[in-house]
């Protein structure tokens, strides 16, 4: 795929995830990744601009994070929220202090710059979601006041000549109606970015990825019966048609009567030729006794990948397992490439698989967040 692309920096904030998701709906490819992942890691992305995102942390607090020096070298369009506003001014030689009152909820924003790019369309004073301690109390040389709160003197901030940009508000939020106006304007006036991340456009790309990658192998892939892995099942069947063994797994935990619909959809009514297996047992004794969430997950994906090993060998030379892995699940397993991310907790198609397993992996939804799945 080549998509004009914008990084996201994750410093922490509840709403990273969110502010991925808006760019995209722009139309825009967004990736987000830690804050301290390698410059070379996050430069080959080839990014046309950055966004930091907010945080819990004050830009005084031992050991807080940094803002990483490619990001002012590369020369791109910066826009920091929140922590990252505060980050970009303390680093640039602004004063970031304790605000007289820390602010959490609705405020009122008033554009003090209307023909800023940033603010294109801006409807007069409108409500934004504050969500911060620090604030900050001078701006770094080359930077101007755009808007200002009733508790936030410099509520966004410009330098236009380097393309910095900075809020102390969330746009990214249902509680700034305007927000995505602003994300919009971000990434499309002042980066540049063409709007041509479309549903569309992705289902072609895949089906070249795919028939690429598999070329005349054959691809087995576990079919849940729910969004991610029937969308998974979809793609590959129009890229790669009856080189795709789909492999439906009952373990037992499924609602009644929900086996058998599965097998019925599938194979009857999509014309996808499937197997199913009636491994009941074998998942119970593998959960016998196992209390902790984790090592539940990770029983389930040692489990999933043995039936399937065991399943592909009957059929004969298969070297591809797909899976509905999504960018959800790659963000909450830290995942390969996540650097110092945090477990949320392990999905058996990421930290689950056993690392001696057989298989090339094909995830043709790896990138997409749910609502793009769906």
């Amino acid at each position: 795929m080549n998509h004009d692309t914008i990084l996201v920096l994750d410093y922490g904030s509840q709403y990273a995830q969110l502010i991925t998701r808006r760019v995209r709906e722009a139309n825009v490819y967004c990736e987000l990744l830690p804050w301290d992942t390698p410059a070379d890691e996050a430069l080959a992305l080839n990014p046309k601009g950055i966004i930091l995102s907010g945080g819990p942390n004050s830009v005084y607090d031992p050991g807080a994070p940094t803002l990483p020096d490619y990001v002012t070298a590369s020369g791109l369009p910066v826009l920091g929220i929140c922590y990252g506003m505060q980050l970009l001014s303390h680093t640039l030689g602004g004063r970031v202090a304790s605000g007289a009152a820390h602010e959490y909820g609705p405020a009122r924003l008033t554009v003090d710059e209307h023909d800023n790019p940033l603010f294109a369309g801006w409807d007069g004073a409108a409500p934004v979601w504050m969500s911060h301690g620090d604030r900050v109390e001078a701006l770094p040389p080359g930077f101007h006041p755009v808007a200002h709160s009733g508790n936030s003197p410099f509520a966004a901030a410009a330098d236009p000549e380097r393309r910095y940009y900075a809020v102390q508000f969330h746009p990214e939020v249902a509680h700034t109606p305007q927000g995505r106006l602003l994300l919009s304007n971000f990434v499309h006036r002042i980066c540049g970015c063409a709007p041509d991340w479309t549903p569309a456009n992705f289902i072609d790309e895949q089906t070249a990825v795919i028939r690429a990658q598999v070329g005349n192998g054959r691809v087995v892939l576990g079919l849940s019966g729910g969004l991610d892995s029937a969308v998974t099942a979809a793609l590959i069947h129009r890229a790669v048609g009856d080189q795709l063994t789909c492999i439906f797994v009952d373990t037992g935990l499924l609602r009644a009567g929900e086996p058998l619909s599965i097998v019925q959809a599938f194979q009857q009514e999509q014309g996808i030729r499937l197997i199913a297996v009636n491994a009941v047992e074998e998942y119970l004794a593998a959960l016998s006794g196992v209390v902790d969430p984790e090592q539940k997950r990770r029983a389930i994906g040692e489990k999933f990948v043995r039936i399937f090993e065991r399943e592909a060998l009957a059929l004969g030379d298969v070297a591809f397992l797909a899976q509905g892995t999504i960018y959800t699940d790659v963000i909450e397993s830290a995942g390969k490439g996540r650097g110092e991310a945090r477990v949320i907790k392990t999905h058996h198609n990421v930290g689950g698989l056993p690392a001696d397993m057989n298989f090339k992996l094909v995830e043709p939804l790896r990138t997409l967040f749910k609502d793009e799945v769906r």
